[in-house]
């Protein structure tokens, strides 16, 4: 007899629907389409994993419902049944992982920071005394927050709903640099009015971190069909054609060509595939 259904897969079972969390600002991995349409690098693969489940619950059809997160709301969401994966672009740390859970790691990214190369800032010391957002519910802004203690920077730490609201205010002067993590902000350079006028730091906040899509802890039977189908789209190269098509062509709505090849690191860990938090890992 087969095994009875528990916690998520039971719920999708008995609901005929499955909830997916997106952002919409955070180009390419989840972001809306000119229809309001949630798109991009991590929605893809959320369908794949979808229909992994279909498959795996033997349902004809199965209903997928698309619920807005944000950095602030995307781990309660999650933790109180509302979305049942978040499809966006969420660093996996030991620190979130005692809430919830991920599978395996889709992208490798560092915290750095963008400005305007008119402010002639070229390292963090030169952030000194002055304001700088981020994104209010990421490790960005914990990341500044410590290293302006760490290092007595005195700087003024602006919280920002959202990417797109953080990188307005560095566009409009209200702020001299915006950190975030690097894929995220060369997204916004290359939407910009004037792309040029931008430079993102070599200076890193952080190791390379690993992002992956979550899911909630404690379920090991929803866990083991969410790594399985990963897993499989990793390793079987489909993984790398889903990554060119969001980074190295041009994508909707505006034709932006993000110009971002696949990382060593990252086919490495596509070669290999791993849910782990630790940047170590992924050398």
């Amino acid at each position: 007899m087969a095994q009875e259904l528990t916690g998520t897969l039971k719920n999708i079972k008995e609901t005929g629907a499955i909830t997916l969390g997106y952002r919409d600002s955070s180009i390419p991995f989840s972001y809306l389409d000119d229809n309001q349409k949630p798109i991009g690098y991590a929605m893809d693969i959320c369908y794949k994993i979808v229909d992994a489940v279909k498959k795996e619950l033997k349902l004809d059809k199965l209903e997928v419902k698309l619920n807005p997160v944000t950095s602030s709301t995307r781990i309660p969401l999650l933790a109180n049944g509302t979305i049942d994966l978040e499809c966006g672009s969420t660093t996996n740390n030991t620190e979130r992982q005692k809430q919830i859970s991920y599978t395996n790691t889709h992208f490798l990214t560092a915290s750095r920071y963008v400005t305007k190369k008119a402010s002639k800032i070229n390292s963090i010391d030169d952030l000194k005394g002055k304001s700088v957002v981020s994104t209010a519910g990421t490790t960005n802004i914990k990341q500044l927050t410590e290293a302006n203690a760490a290092r007595g920077l005195n700087i003024n730490i602006i919280p920002a709903k959202d990417h797109a609201e953080a990188f307005l205010m560095v566009e409009t002067d209200r702020a001299v640099a915006f950190v975030m993590d690097d894929i995220l902000l060369a997204s916004l350079v290359a939407g910009s009015k004037a792309p040029g006028d931008y430079v993102i730091s070599k200076d890193a906040f952080s190791k390379p971190e690993p992002y992956g899509i979550m899911l909630r802890k404690d379920d090991p039977a929803f866990k083991k069909v969410v790594d399985a189908a990963t897993a499989a789209l990793y390793t079987g190269g489909e993984g790398q054609k889903i990554y060119d098509k969001w980074f190295t062509q041009k994508i909707p709505p505006k034709g932006l060509n993000l110009n971002v090849p696949i990382s060593s690191e990252l086919k490495n860990e596509f070669a290999k595939p791993s849910d782990s938090p630790d940047p170590d890992s992924y050398k």
